[in-house]
């Protein structure tokens, strides 16, 4: 049973959220993960479970390709629901594919070659034959992605909320990519906002927010956040 501690928030009795931090081509961490939610769920079964994934599935690490194969086939725990949401890379990369010059050079400097690369992609080939070399499921995948979800008092979203800002103002540059005025507020957003984009050496748990980015990509853990009525736990591969 996952190590329980009081949570800032809650969720109604009978749901369960597993939130998993970013991936980044760690496809073999993310594979034990799941092994890890599908183990919990078998112990301590729950009647309504969700699996949701913070986004940055893809650049730096070895296998992006691998890990929008993945989730692009469908929910990887059966008869479990999954959200998956974007992340700031899956954005630069969409935004590249287009043909932006600007997330194209971002793209390539931010861990887009290993992206590309593991798509058999040439990543100083010219950009406009790059799409075409991505099997057309990960692309639907990367475009259908959200930019947020709510449940319970807990708000999930990739990098976080500008300070001051109701949900429907939030600028989706900021829900992918906002960093300082996000971590520094103690603002009360509404909900606690669960979050990755700003890696930490181990989970950071605070009154108004949930860090779950742990650096799976720099060797460190890749961390799986368990929420359950007014507690938390996290799993780490």
């Amino acid at each position: 049973m996952p190590d329980f501690q009081p949570a800032p928030a809650s969720l109604p009795p009978g749901q369960r959220v597993y939130a998993i931090g970013d991936v980044h081509g760690c496809d073999d961490k993310l594979a034990t993960l799941h092994a890890l939610v599908a183990a919990d769920l078998a112990a301590r079964p729950v009647a309504a479970p969700l699996l949701l994934h913070l986004g940055d599935y893809v650049d730096r690490g070895p296998d992006s390709a691998g890990v929008v194969a993945r989730l692009a086939a469908g929910p990887p725990l059966p008869g479990v629901p999954v959200v998956n949401l974007m992340g700031n890379h899956e954005r630069t990369m969409l935004d590249a594919l287009r043909g932006e010059r600007a997330a194209v050079t971002d793209w390539r400097i931010s861990g887009g070659r290993e992206a590309l690369a593991s798509w058999g992609l040439d990543p100083d080939a010219d950009p406009a034959g790059w799409e075409a070399g991505i099997p057309p499921a990960h692309l639907a995948f990367l475009r259908g992605l959200g930019l947020h979800h709510r449940a319970g008092g807990y708000l999930f979203v990739h990098a976080g909320l500008r300070p001051g800002l109701p949900l429907e103002a939030q600028s989706p540059d900021d829900l992918l990519r906002i960093r300082h005025s996000f971590l520094a507020s103690e603002a009360d957003f509404g909900a606690v906002v669960v979050h990755g984009h700003s890696p930490t050496r181990g989970p950071v748990v605070k009154a108004n927010r949930i860090g779950i980015d742990t650096g799976a990509v720099f060797g460190r853990e890749l961390t799986c956040l368990v929420l359950e009525a007014d507690r938390l736990a996290f799993l780490q591969a």
